[in-house]
């Protein structure tokens, strides 16, 4: 879920800069640090982020610098004429005719052109919600990008799942002969009790083993969380909240599989077990 983009813009007497980053995070948070008097931005930011992006935290900046321009200017056309028509008359009585510069430096002629504060601003804001949804559609590419490549690296985690669950199924402390050996002698040592057990307990007693010796149901719905895991991925979009639930279930089969080993080697499949699913969790947060 992390991500960066920039947009430069500048429009009427302005110049700026966006900057939008992304770190993971559980939830969305939206962090915006906006100039004063700019909330307009940060309101069309918060309204456009949630339709892009569900997971991660986000920070948008927002620089803006004012430009050194110079105000348009026009000629007063009736006072220039007033002007004329005196330099005219001075010519006519013999003087010498004013020159150009002389006439156009009269308090007046030029003057500079006051716009419509109000116009102008809209224009502003107009050009920096454009260029705030833009910025904001750039991280959501990046972060696509992103998550394109983390899912090469989630694949390769399910398949060494996918690995040592069959290497878990394996083993040979899990295979119905050895399952039967062991439940018989551990019936005989509950039978040879002193003093014996009442029927009632012995009956518990030995669901109890059953349910203890065999790991197959758990290793079942491995295989079925790692199914369901390349499902996910196929189908593409936010599914990072999902996958996370996900990796929890995975690591309550993992630890019920060595809570109930009695085997060496089980045991250490299913420690390595563990230890890749840790490392699917771990890449798991870094997805939308």
């Amino acid at each position: 879920m992390t991500g960066f983009a920039r947009i430069d813009g500048h429009a009427e007497a302005y110049s700026w800069t966006f900057e939008a980053k992304s770190v993971n995070g559980r939830s969305l948070d939206i962090r915006c640090r906006m100039p004063s008097g700019f909330d307009q931005i940060e309101a069309a930011a918060r309204a456009e982020i949630p339709k892009r992006l569900a997971r991660g935290t986000v920070n948008l900046t927002l620089t803006l610098t004012r430009s050194s321009t110079v105000s348009q200017l026009r000629i007063n056309r009736d006072l220039l004429a007033q002007v004329l028509e005196l330099a005219r008359e001075i010519e006519a009585a013999g003087a010498a005719a004013p020159r150009l510069d002389a006439l156009l430096s009269v308090r007046g002629i030029i003057e500079p052109v006051e716009e419509d504060e109000t116009e102008a601003r809209e224009r502003l804001d107009e050009a920096l919600k454009r260029d705030v949804a833009a910025v904001i559609v750039k991280l959501g590419e990046a972060r696509a990008a992103e998550g394109a490549r983390l899912a090469g690296v989630l694949t390769g985690h399910l398949d060494e799942i996918e690995r040592l669950t069959d290497a878990a199924a394996a083993c040979a402390s899990v295979q119905p002969e050895a399952l039967r050996e062991r439940l018989k002698a551990q019936l005989a040592a509950l039978l040879d009790a002193v003093p014996s057990l009442p029927e009632e307990r012995l009956a518990q007693e030995a669901a109890l083993l059953i349910g203890k010796a065999d790991v197959r149901e758990e290793l079942d719905r491995l295989r079925a969380h790692v199914q369901a895991a390349r499902e996910m991925l196929a189908e593409g979009g936010a599914i990072g909240r999902r996958f996370d639930f996900l990796c929890q279930e995975f690591n309550r089969e993992a630890n019920t599989l060595c809570s109930k080993s009695a085997d060496v080697e089980l045991t250490r499949v299913g420690l390595s077990l563990k230890a890749s699913i840790e490392q699917l969790r771990e890449q798991v947060q870094n997805i939308e």
